[in-house]
């Protein structure tokens, strides 16, 4: 078993920035809660390792919300069922050893501090969680008073009132005099605009070091990501995991080292990052796409590859994940890439993924037996699309390959 080098603050920018494809415009949501967030702790006097790990939470707050009409909701001050998601991110937050001790925070974003849900959590981490839902409710409310000018210094006074308001019902007191007084300058405020917020958290990470962490806990914490794209649709779910099994299984049988095939299957799990972007209805439509819902899908392996490509130890996994749909005569996209521009590795995880999705149920038809599978694998190898010699490797091994493909 393999061992990587990852910093861990940055593979959470990473996926703070995957969470912002859910959004579409709404970008960067998670940044701003984090500074908020990190900003009220600092006054409050916390330390240096709570504030940290405030900040790794709040990023990833949303990260129970795949679908694009959940996120939508986002942008209310206050929804019915709003507790769903949060408990779905705890969830996620549970299944990674890395990120576990977020799990109540992030459960927990949504709950007033004089609610009874709340009560027995540790006074530390009820006011943790309560920091977090207090800079999510800013955030939500710069988003609703902001105006046609986008100037947040002409809403800063009807947002800090709103904010107050719910003092001692919705959020601890001394938190919220804490907003009070680091709001009042005007350098809060034009922080909060993307370009400097990405600066703020960029800082955040040069802060952290590189760890050594084995494969297990580095698939566990990439499982994540996964999880949450194949969440977007009942037709994809399980997809990720398809194609990372199939994409390892093929690598193993044609004799790759061990740290190649443990990527390949890193690559499979990561593959489809680039879909949060997309909208639900698009994926879940029972029909031809159309000329302008085709390119609105084009561009997701584009945008897996510059999110991946940031994680440094990384840089191998996320090239074969954002070339999954290149293809070998260069009629692919999103690069047109061709020939020897295509790595042995990417198109393995290229396979895998078509054999893969025709296995699996889609709105518009069921799923295709083994043999159909390989007879539309065949005409793509002929027409060179797909890889000749991995498509041989696929017939001789049709069975078992169909069977790792819809294991999990």
């Amino acid at each position: 078993m393999s061992s990587f080098k990852i910093n861990q603050h940055e593979a959470i920018y990473s996926l703070s920035d995957a969470l912002d494809l859910v959004g579409v415009t709404h970008i960067h949501h998670g940044k701003r809660v984090a500074y908020i967030a990190a900003e009220i702790a600092k006054r409050a006097g916390w330390s240096r390792v709570r504030t940290d790990e405030l900040f790794q939470a709040a990023i990833l707050h949303d990260c129970g919300v795949s679908k694009t009409l959940v996120h939508a909701r986002l942008a209310q001050f206050e929804w019915e069922n709003e507790a769903e998601h949060c408990a779905q991110g705890a969830e996620l937050m549970n299944s990674c050893a890395l990120l576990s001790p977020l799990s109540d925070l992030v459960r927990h974003h949504h709950t007033h501090w004089n609610s009874v849900d709340a009560v027995h959590l540790p006074r530390e981490r009820r006011l943790a969680a309560n920091c977090i839902y207090l800079a999510d409710r800013v955030d939500i409310s710069c988003l609703s008073m902001r105006g046609t000018s986008g100037n947040l210094l002409l809403s800063r006074d009807a947002v800090r009132a709103q904010i107050f308001e719910k003092r001692g019902e919705w959020f601890e007191p001394g938190l919220v005099d804490c907003f009070m007084e680091v709001s009042a300058s005007e350098g809060f405020w034009f922080t909060l605009e993307n370009e400097h917020v990405s600066g703020y958290v960029s800082r955040w990470i040069f802060e952290s070091a590189e760890v050594e962490i084995d494969f297990l806990e580095l698939r566990s914490l990439v499982r994540v990501f996964s999880r949450i794209v194949d969440a977007k649709s009942a037709f994809t779910r399980e997809h990720s995991e398809g194609v990372a099994s199939l994409a390892r299984f093929l690598g193993e049988q044609f004799g790759l080292p061990e740290r190649s095939c443990e990527m390949l299957e890193l690559a499979g799990l990561l593959h489809d990052l680039g879909k949060l972007r997309i909208p639900d209805e698009l994926l879940e439509k029972n029909g031809k796409l159309t000329p302008p819902e085709y390119a609105s899908v084009q561009r997701h392996s584009f945008d897996t590859y510059n999110i991946l490509r940031n994680i440094h130890g990384l840089e191998e996994v996320a090239l074969w994940a954002g070339q999954h749909h290149e293809r070998v005569d260069g009629s692919g996209y999103p690069y047109h890439h061709a020939g020897a521009d295509i790595s042995f590795e990417s198109r393995i995880v290229a396979a895998a993924d078509v054999f893969q999705a025709l296995a699996q149920t889609r709105p518009y038809r069921g799923p295709l037996p083994p043999l159909e599978i390989l007879a539309i694998l065949q005409e793509q190898a002929r027409s060179e699309k797909l890889d000749a010699s991995i498509v041989q490797k696929i017939e001789s091994l049709l069975d078992t390959c169909h069977r790792v493909a819809l294991a999990h």
